[in-house]
């Protein structure tokens, strides 16, 4: 109840301080490409119901049907506007929405689009989506630069899902079992001394 009441004060005042930049991004993406300004995908949530999250577009329009549904270091299909959103993490900002609404929370669980889900071991899936999905949480701190990894990779899709996935996962699970307020809190700040540092 605590950690629900601190999603909804939080991502409530982050949308309400962060208006203008939010429109400032979303005329700059309309100018930038065609297209919508949010990218909206299905990604698998708590208990496993699959909902859609919001971000900010980075790539160009039917982006899904061009590549794989990973992104892999100077992806083509990125725009110019998209690389610095990526770069500074800014295209998340949306998500504010999915966790005032009770989609996802402001640390938790990356959620993944259902193809991975189903590629997770049984008992690994039951205790990661026992909890709402994240915006921030230690695997994604710890895999920042994880496009330009697996840019490296003789086979980008194939190192996901053998090598880059299970350790994510490792990371998350050990992030759902020990899950405390003040945990979530020093995430959120690592989080935003990261974005401060690459930007």
């Amino acid at each position: 109840m605590a950690k629900r009441l601190f999603d909804i004060v939080f991502a409530g005042l982050g949308l309400l301080l962060l208006g203008p930049l939010l429109l400032g991004i979303a005329l700059w993406i309309k100018l930038d490409s065609r297209g919508p300004v949010f990218f909206r995908q299905e990604r698998v949530g708590r208990f496993g119901v699959p909902f859609r999250i919001h971000k900010f577009r980075t790539m160009v329009t039917d982006a899904e049907q061009l590549g794989a549904q990973i992104t892999v270091g100077a992806d083509a299909r990125i725009t110019a506007a998209g690389r610095w959103l990526r770069a500074s993490k800014v295209d998340e900002l949306p998500q504010l929405w999915d966790v005032l609404r009770g989609a996802m929370s402001l640390v938790g669980p990356r959620p993944e689009v259902p193809r991975y889900v189903a590629l997770y071991p049984p008992a690994m899936r039951e205790l990661v989506l026992s909890v709402r999905p994240g915006i921030t949480d230690p695997a994604s701190l710890n895999f920042r630069n994880e496009s330009e990894l697996l840019a490296r990779a003789a086979d980008p899709e194939r190192e996901y899902v053998e090598v880059v996935m299970p350790m994510k996962l490792g990371l998350t699970a050990d992030y759902v079992r020990h899950a405390s307020l003040l945990g979530d809190i020093r995430l959120i700040l690592a989080t935003l001394g990261a974005i401060k540092v690459s930007s």
